[in-house]
């Protein structure tokens, strides 16, 4: 891997991770556009790849963790204060409870799909057309939002499932589950908010799960270290500030913006992949 590709990619992950537009999907069609443009082969993902993307999603989880610092420790202190005083009515200890069941229910869905969606980050084809669904579910949520509900443990099961099925890249993680709670009646700025703090045990999970189960750690020796530093750094600092400007850009213009753009990305990607096939 080149410092240049790990770079982009590193940036590109900032950028799309808590943006409704699939980090995983951009990750793909970036990495098989450089390729198509310098000639390398796009269809076969190596161990390097997949080990790069794993760190540059661990480095947008620090920027989650950093910038909802304060509110993590208040649900984090909350949760066990009210088993303390068996308070089981408190905000943060339901808010706690509703991020486990959404993860769980994510983590049985990932666990049936992930063989399956792992070979699609080889068919770019087929990640350009799910990007253009999530635009489809991103417009839909803005029309039918009623914003009148506050989270309750249907609606975490709800943005659960459809974390789980975010799985497949192209299908944006953020955008799936900010829509689902929208579809549910939550308003934007809360559903954006727990979308990103239910990210932290999901992909705090992924990164770790599949390096035990999948690695083959003889490979590590050979990996371009300097430029996965450079990636990750990227991808750390891109990701705090779009966090923190995305939620001021959400709250006052929506989501039509991101559902025109992975509409209009993916059916370029498309076309482009199709005329390569």
């Amino acid at each position: 891997m080149q410092t240049l590709q790990a770079l982009i990619m590193g940036t590109v992950q900032g950028l799309t991770e808590f943006l409704p537009v699939s980090s995983s999907g951009h990750i793909v069609l970036t990495s098989a556009l450089y390729k198509l443009l310098t000639g390398a082969s796009f269809d076969v993902v190596n161990f390097e790849e997949i080990f790069f993307d794993i760190l540059i999603h661990l480095a947008t989880l620090f920027a989650v963790i950093i910038y909802f610092f304060k509110d993590i420790k208040k649900i984090f202190s909350g949760f066990f204060k009210s088993l303390v005083k068996k308070d089981f009515q408190n905000e943060d200890f339901k808010f706690f409870n509703y991020i486990l069941l959404g993860t769980f229910i994510t983590s049985c869905i990932g666990l049936l799909i992930k063989d399956f969606a792992h070979k699609l980050t080889e068919n770019p084809l087929i990640v350009s057309v799910l990007l253009i669904v999530t635009g489809c579910v991103l417009y839909i949520s803005e029309k039918i939002n009623k914003n009148d509900k506050k989270m309750n443990y249907k609606i975490a099961a709800i943005v659960g499932i459809f974390q789980g099925l975010a799985i497949f890249p192209g299908l944006s993680r953020s955008g799936m589950t900010i829509s689902s709670a929208m579809f549910m009646g939550i308003n934007r700025v809360e559903a954006a908010k727990y979308s990103f703090i239910l990210s932290v045990p999901v992909i705090l999970l992924a990164s770790l799960v599949y390096p035990i189960l999948k690695f083959d750690f003889s490979s590590f020796q050979n990996l371009n270290y300097s430029a996965m530093i450079t990636g990750m750094v990227a991808s750390f600092i891109v990701g705090y500030f779009c966090i923190k400007y995305f939620m001021k850009f959400v709250e006052k213009f929506g989501l039509k913006v991101f559902a025109i753009y992975c509409a209009f990305f993916g059916t370029i990607c498309a076309f482009i992949f199709l005329a390569n096939k």
